[in-house]
């Protein structure tokens, strides 16, 4: 068995165990086994002698610390994509990892600082946000997530800890005041649809005004808002971002605030249909200092599984690299 699996049967055997005992859902008896296995002990009380001797038995097979964090991510992972069968909601679906790959491999070009701060306002389960840690080898980064979702979070907080990322949490409508730090990046596979919150709304730029503003307009300025001079920003966005009835709020609100440094258009093939198919934007806060490059990096990626073309796409970006950025330390 590779690692993964290993990691992902530890997982699933105990969660389906906890999931009888505790008469809960998969995922809720995910994150109890993750917590279990982070701590090193059973924290269920109420289970009997016999169920934990066999949890028991398998934390004490797995010995976390023989693992790599991108081993732990994807063992992990795979137990989250198990529990969502089970009961799926639209915006529960998690960021393909190819793309989170390719954010990871974007942070890394562009922030060119050894320590930074990182944040996304809709964490999930966590998995972009530790895929995206993980490419950024010999640097400290203190991270914070935002989510509604109770469920998720307890998994994304799980996730965390068992990859040992400092990672700090909040619990909370992203959209409504957010008490953290600007931060030097954000990274969000941006929620897609409509605010129900209209008040809220009303203290957005982007607002419209009639009906229910678009959230992924709202995320971009609350991610703006919470962004460092100059700090850049990478969202997953759909790919008619601008051709919508609400895109001309947005594009008031991106002249003024940001600078466009790129768009990425990601290969069909990842979406199960065309409407489902993303970009990812890279935008730079306004600042001291911060220049539009001489030409957006604009390019369609190629097939992710097709290495020549992509290292191809690869020494693009580099070559824009070199004629559009001077790197900061």
């Amino acid at each position: 068995m590779t690692p993964v699996e290993q990691l992902f049967t530890a997982f699933n055997t105990t969660a389906d165990l906890l999931k009888e005992e505790l008469s809960c859902t998969y995922l809720e008896a995910l994150a109890e086994t993750g917590e279990n296995m982070f701590q090193g002990t059973v924290l269920q009380d109420e289970l009997n002698e016999v169920a934990k001797k066999r949890l028991e038995k398998v934390y004490k097979d797995i010995n976390l610390e023989a693992f790599s964090r991108e081993d732990i991510r994807k063992g992990f992972q795979l137990a989250i994509l198990k529990g969502m069968k089970e009961h799926v909601q639209p915006n529960h679906q998690m960021t393909p990892d190819s793309i989170g790959m390719f954010i990871g491999y974007l942070v890394n070009k562009f922030i060119d600082k050894k320590s930074f701060t990182l944040l996304d306002p809709a964490v999930g389960t966590g998995n972009l946000l530790a895929t995206v840690l993980n490419q950024q080898t010999g640097k400290e980064i203190d991270s914070v997530g935002v989510e509604i979702d109770d469920l998720l979070i307890r998994l994304a907080f799980v996730n965390a800890n068992l990859q040992k990322h400092p990672v700090e949490f909040f619990n909370q409508d992203s959209l409504e005041p957010l008490f953290v730090d600007p931060a030097d990046a954000v990274i969000c596979d941006l929620p897609v649809g409509y605010y129900p919150n209209d008040l809220r709304a009303d203290t957005y730029e982007v607002k419209v005004k009639e009906g229910h503003t678009y959230s992924h307009h709202m995320f971009i300025e609350q991610s703006t808002k919470h962004a460092k001079d100059g700090g850049y920003l990478f969202f997953l966005i759909p790919n008619g971002l601008f051709e919508s009835e609400q895109a001309p709020m947005l594009h008031e609100f991106i002249k003024k605030h940001l600078i466009v440094q790129g768009v990425l258009q990601l290969p069909s093939s990842l979406f199960k249909n065309k409407q489902a198919a993303k970009s990812i934007l890279i935008l730079q806060k306004n600042g001291e200092g911060v220049a539009a490059p001489k030409q957006a990096l604009l390019a369609e990626l190629p097939k992710l599984s097709d290495g020549p073309a992509v290292n191809r796409m690869l020494n693009k970006i580099d070559v824009w690299f070199q004629e559009n950025k001077t790197t900061e330390k």
